[in-house]
């Protein structure tokens, strides 16, 4: 065999790794196909820090049992994450202690609800920005994310991500009941700021 015959054959092996790895590392994972995203409000200013409100969130007090069941879908699975990285990809968290994720399923829909506790509203608006343009939560229930809507709010010093899609390839699926049901899981935070008045 030639040399030069060796070298083109060496060159395009290496060009279909090259676009194999490109295929499966470099693309985008999921992200939500309509996306609303807030800032932090006054409303929210007596847990603007986890200097005043040093208490860790729990699995108890996010996900009661009054939540094993909403918007026609059933919890399928709660985990604590300490390394709240582990629950993005495309941007990360500095200063996040703990994430909570919940995932649920019901018939025509899926989704998931997570919680970053950060360090103070700054840290959660510019997790709240980063989220609407840099990456996302990663996907942990299958659903089709082309057709999914997801609400991130920054609510003192947590972010909450609520994130729903259909599981059916039927049109008119309605995704926004049942994605108010999910994204009021993030009324916990409301009792903290009750609580501290």
């Amino acid at each position: 065999m030639s040399r030069r015959l060796v070298v083109s054959l060496v060159a395009a092996v290496l060009a279909v790794l090259a676009g194999g790895a490109w295929l499966w590392f470099g693309r985008d994972l999921p992200r939500p196909a309509a996306l609303r995203a807030e800032p932090t409000s006054a409303l929210y200013a007596l847990v603007d820090s986890r200097q005043a409100d040093a208490a860790p969130v729990t699995v108890a007090e996010i996900f009661t049992p009054g939540t094993q069941t909403i918007g026609g879908m059933t919890r399928t699975a709660v985990e604590e994450l300490t390394d709240c990285d582990d629950a993005l990809w495309g941007t990360s968290a500095p200063g996040c202690t703990q994430a909570l994720r919940a995932t649920y399923r019901g018939p025509a829909v899926a989704g998931q609800f997570v919680i970053f506790n950060l360090p103070d509203g700054r840290a959660a608006d510019a997790l709240v920005a980063a989220l609407r343009e840099d990456g996302f939560v990663r996907q942990t229930t299958p659903f089709d994310a082309t057709r999914s809507r997801a609400e991130v709010r920054a609510l003192g010093h947590y972010v909450t991500v609520s994130w729903l899609g259909t599981l059916t390839a039927e049109r008119g699926t309605d995704l926004v009941q049942p994605l108010i049901a999910l994204d009021a899981l993030g009324n916990a935070i409301q009792t903290r700021v009750l609580a501290a008045t």
